[in-house]
């Protein structure tokens, strides 16, 4: 499996901007589909975004698209997630997810390979 380092977190006041980054190693991250959820306090984990080994499919939860966008780096085996417009409800810890198949990252939490310890992010308002 590959593991997953996440950072890039803080606190940012509503309508700011932050950018996570997600560095794999112990596998070649270009083998992996990567993905990002967050988890707020007493809620489940919700999917937020991923994108396809190469790059070039990208997939949002409707509550961030057209404010998040996701990219990779596979020569730096990192993965981030841009974060504009920010809400307080995007207050969340943002969790990095691997898998060798798309659909598994993007219908997760279950059954993703791997994971990073989390980043939190607070919006306040």
């Amino acid at each position: 499996q590959v593991q997953l380092v996440e950072s890039g977190g803080g606190l940012v006041q509503a309508g700011g901007s932050l950018r996570l980054s997600c560095v794999a190693s112990g596998r070649t991250s270009a083998d992996y589909a990567m993905g990002w959820y967050r988890q707020a306090p007493g809620k489940e984990r919700e999917f937020v975004a991923a994108i396809s080994r190469a790059g070039g499919s990208t997939y949002y939860a409707d509550s961030v698209r057209g404010r998040f966008t996701i990219s990779r780096d596979n020569a730096k085996n990192t993965v981030y997630l841009q974060m504009s417009i920010l809400q307080p409800e995007d207050t969340a810890a943002y969790y990095c997810a691997a898998d060798r198949n798309l659909l598994t990252v993007t219908r997760g939490p279950r059954g993703v390979a791997s994971w990073g310890q989390g980043t939190q992010v607070t919006v306040s308002s």
